[in-house]
């Protein structure tokens, strides 16, 4: 997700208001089969390519069918109203597809179409990425062999307004229009009528289905859930990555709304793991797990209370805290104190390997880069974005393309221009919150399983604040049993890190594989 991923709708809120495995031969020859399409490209109606391909996840060969296409959503008067692009792999030879699993898979931003995790974890081909280590052009891809093929059929669907999709406006001929689909609710409106159509025009109803989603993709998961089982689809589970529900808890944005400092309590756990691993910490810990289960007691507890004391904290108390923060993030004494006890994610980017001049990533603080400014408060970029995009976005458009001979007259948005974003949600403008909307789906249907898989090097949703979302859902506790944890030796995209994605694709297919 560049910092767009999830910062892209940071920057729209505020305007409101992977050595790697030994490499495989690619198994992954396509074969055109079928080409539903017009001579010059109709965005009014639907595309369709058809190709084969094998794939082997974790030793065993599977055949599939891929499509590549869109699906023209319509108003009630019949007229299209937006083009969504989309890919669909369907595992061969079942006895009956039509009862075979089925996950919708989808990234966020808002904005950011769904080639990273096309891409990085769940497609049969996976780009070469080394860790964190840089690659060049020519770029390659790999047999993925930890596809999710072997547990689901997967239709990865790119968000309106990207990949091939268009808004038909009026422009264009059609009766849609940006505000129709650029906002919390518009957007999964959209993806809950994607969703049906998808099921009806595949013959996909009986099927086991999940949701998956990656950063905002969580926060439209909560809201999809809810909408689709309001119109009657069940849902045997939802499968979060990188989990928001509640603007609110972000570090990034707490300045703006002074007097609610839970944010950086929840921040301060990644901002820990992520100073263990750059070996800044004044006594560093051998093991990551026991040292971080030490930083959330503090968060919660000391930290908590210190905090809410505000200006009548006693100055005994404040040096204690103060101290204790220098030990969890190696950062300054002096530093702490100037931010009166309160680090957000982007200052600590920028500061804590300022004295090489150097800036941490933000959705993956393993990676890192040369700051733009050494003076800056807070980091200008996401070091993580300079080391993979170039490589996904060369390997896809080569792969959808050559391979799966689709939109190769068309432009494959990376991200769509979806602003002004609308986060307000029944005139409600405060900051956006989706607890309710994932508590009333597993309220409504006692059976749905929720699946949160989170990396702790996540410093743009930080993986102690998902677990604080999740366990504050308003619903009874007994429902509490229904989720599941997660975590990962990697950042927000936790499939970069190679034994993050083996342990990954093994969670979810056993999540899969249990729920149906």
């Amino acid at each position: 997700m560049k910092s767009n991923r999830i910062s892209v709708c940071l920057a729209l809120f505020l305007a409101l208001g992977f050595s790697s495995f030994a490499q495989v031969k690619k198994e992954n020859t396509t074969v055109k089969i079928n080409i539903e399409k017009d001579t010059v490209f109709n965005y009014k109606k639907p595309q369709k390519s058809i190709t084969e391909g094998s794939v082997t996840v974790e030793g065993k060969r599977i055949n599939y069918e891929v499509v590549a296409g869109t699906l023209i959503l319509k108003n009630n008067l019949d007229t299209p109203t937006i083009s969504m692009s989309y890919f669909a792999y369907f595992k061969k030879d079942e006895k009956d597809q039509s009862q075979r699993p089925v996950t919708f898979i989808y990234n966020g931003g808002p904005g950011s179409s769904t080639i990273w995790l096309h891409m990085g974890a769940w497609g049969p081909q996976r780009v070469f990425i080394n860790d964190t280590s840089r690659t060049k052009a020519p770029y390659k891809t790999v047999n993925n062999n930890f596809s999710l093929l072997d547990a689901s059929d997967l239709v990865f669907i790119d968000a309106p307004g990207t990949g091939f999709g268009e808004v038909l406006t009026k422009a264009r001929g059609g009766a849609g229009d940006r505000k129709d689909f650029f906002g919390i609710d518009q957007d999964a409106r959209a993806f809950r009528d994607f969703i049906m159509q998808f099921l009806s025009e595949y013959n996909r109803w009986n099927s086991p289905k999940y949701l998956f989603g990656e950063s905002y993709g969580t926060f439209r998961s909560a809201v999809v859930a809810n909408l689709l089982q309001d119109d009657g689809v069940g849902l045997n589970g939802v499968i979060m990555l990188s989990q928001l529900l509640s603007y609110g808890n972000m570090s990034d944005i707490a300045g703006s709304n002074p007097g609610d400092d839970q944010p950086y309590e929840l921040a301060l756990p990644s901002l820990a793991a992520t100073a263990w691993y750059h070996h800044k910490l004044p006594d560093q810990p051998e093991k990551l797990e026991p040292f971080l289960k030490e930083v959330e007691h503090f968060s919660m507890n000391e930290y908590a209370v210190a905090l809410n004391k505000g200006a009548t904290i006693d100055s005994a108390t404040y040096n204690e805290i103060v101290q204790k923060l220098h030990n969890y993030t190696g950062l300054p004494v002096t530093y702490i104190r100037k931010a009166d006890l309160r680090i957000n994610g982007p200052r600590f980017e920028q500061m804590l390997l300022g004295e090489d001049n150097r800036i941490t990533g933000r959705l993956d603080s393993r990676f890192s880069g040369s700051a733009y400014d050494p003076l800056s408060e807070t980091a200008q970029y996401d070091p993580m974005d300079s080391y993979i995009d170039a490589a996904f976005m060369a390997t896809f458009n080569n792969y959808v393309r050559a391979e799966l001979n689709f939109g190769k007259e068309l432009k494959y948005k990376e991200f769509g221009n979806v602003g002004p974003w609308d986060y307000k949600r029944g005139g409600d403008p405060s900051f956006p919150n989706v607890m309710n909307d994932l508590a009333h789906a597993m309220i409504y249907n006692p059976d749905l399983k929720v699946m949160l898989n989170m990396g702790y090097f996540d410093l743009g949703t930080p993986f102690f604040e998902s677990v604080y979302e999740m366990q504050h859902l308003p619903m009874p506790v007994s429902l509490q049993k229904n989720i599941e944890y997660n975590y990962y030796y990697s950042g927000h995209m936790v499939y970069l890190h190679p034994e993050s994605l083996k342990k990954l694709h093994d969670n979810v297919a056993k999540f899969i594989n249990s729920t149906h």
